[in-house]
């Protein structure tokens, strides 16, 4: 008779259900929201996105840690997202650019990972009843107190109410020039800007600002709680808003007043994604409201209304703009073809615009690049 193994790891829901896996990664309890990630690619990048921060994310596509980590796909210096769920056990990584495998770089950063589960029934199970609130623990020994930790899961606040950008944002501002990544020499520098940009850090991902210098910008970022004069000081040609985790409504106490007085001080072009749009939104005059288990991985189409062109997307948010506050002289750009939510805005008469999604494509698919394009050539229109 085979001998029975202790399970070393389980996901305990705020309602009582518990997952029992096989545990990797580092060891201990961590309470969060869980959500699900349809990507098929790019779980490293998915784990560094400030975006998650306060998240476990339900990896569905079961092939993870397969092709190992490296220091180069890092889009922020730590692993952001409190934990990670997956199918399949991690496997030795099988990739020339991998530096060590996954569940080693986990350990390291202190981040927990759960394999053998049914991803399947639990992301139906978000998408039925919403994303729910959990304590993901880990024990080699195999020993829990369900009990205890169901009552975790439980006390979690949740993410409505909570500014989760002061804690992901830089400490002090700082110059980019690192431009996107290009065989065979990896990050070329930008030698020759042809703009100036500040961007606002709510949890930026590196990739992002790759893109911008790779556009032609001078990109330097200034942490989440900047003031209009901080920006202004830098004397940029645009300013950029960057995503970022949390609810945008608690973030918008300070970044809302900030925005507003860029907007009525200077006729710069002003250009945010993710929580950088929703910022912008507030900042118009326009509300939003949490989702029920919001948009994850990259494949969410999206329509542009503007020329009727549809966008695969890459996404990261768990709220969203309320498109019907959108105020008179702001418009609805893009919208999702899942199921309807804002994907975009612009003012009428100036060039300030944003999109709820990622268009960097880290990872995801490269239709929205364009994006970086267009604010590139309205600064150019302003010079």
């Amino acid at each position: 008779m085979p001998t029975k193994t202790k399970p070393t790891a389980c996901l305990a829901l705020a309602d009582g259900t518990v997952f029992y896996g096989k545990g990797f990664g580092a060891t201990g309890v961590t309470t969060a929201e869980l959500c699900f990630n349809t990507a098929m690619t790019g779980y490293q990048e998915i784990m560094t996105d400030p975006s998650y921060a306060g998240q476990v994310v339900t990896f569905t596509f079961p092939h993870i840690g397969n092709v190992g980590v490296n220091p180069e796909d890092d889009e922020t210096q730590d692993p952001v997202a409190e934990g990670m769920v997956v199918k399949w056990d991690p496997t030795e990584p099988s990739n020339w650019r991998a530096a060590e495998p996954l569940w080693n770089w986990l350990e390291k950063r202190g981040r927990i990972g759960i394999g053998g589960i049914d991803t399947r029934r639990l992301t139906r199970a978000i998408r039925q009843q919403g994303a729910p609130h959990v304590a993901l623990a880990r024990d080699p020994d195999g020993n829990f107190d369900l009990e205890a930790l169901v009552a975790k899961a439980r006390a979690f606040p949740g993410l409505v109410g909570l500014d989760l950008a002061k804690n992901v944002t830089c400490a002090q501002s700082y110059r980019w020039d690192e431009m996107r990544w290009a065989w065979p020499d990896g990050y070329p520098r930008l030698e020759q800007p042809k703009y100036k940009v500040v961007a606002i850090d709510y949890g930026a991902k590196r990739n992002i600002l790759r893109c911008l210098a790779s556009a032609g910008c001078d990109v330097t970022v200034l942490p989440a709680t900047a003031t209009a004069d901080e920006v202004m000081a830098h004397k940029p040609d645009g300013l950029f808003l960057s995503n970022g985790p949390g609810d945008p409504a608690a973030t918008g106490e300070y970044a809302v007043p900030m925005i507003q007085k860029v907007l009525n001080d200077t006729d710069m072009p002003v250009f945010g994604i993710c929580l950088g749009h929703q910022m912008l939104a507030l900042a118009l005059g326009a509300k939003t409201i949490k989702m029920n288990h919001g948009h994850h991985g990259a494949n969410h189409p999206v329509k542009d209304l503007t020329t009727g062109k549809v966008e695969i997307t890459s996404m990261n948010h768990g709220f969203t703009v309320d498109s019907q506050s959108l105020p008179a002289g702001v418009k609805e750009t893009h919208v999702s073809l899942f199921d309807g939510s804002n994907c975009g805005i612009a003012m009428d008469d100036r060039p300030v615009y944003s999109v709820q999604y990622h268009p960097e494509a880290s990872p995801g698919p490269m239709d929205s690049y364009y994006l970086f394009e267009r604010f590139a050539a309205a600064m150019q229109a302003r010079a």
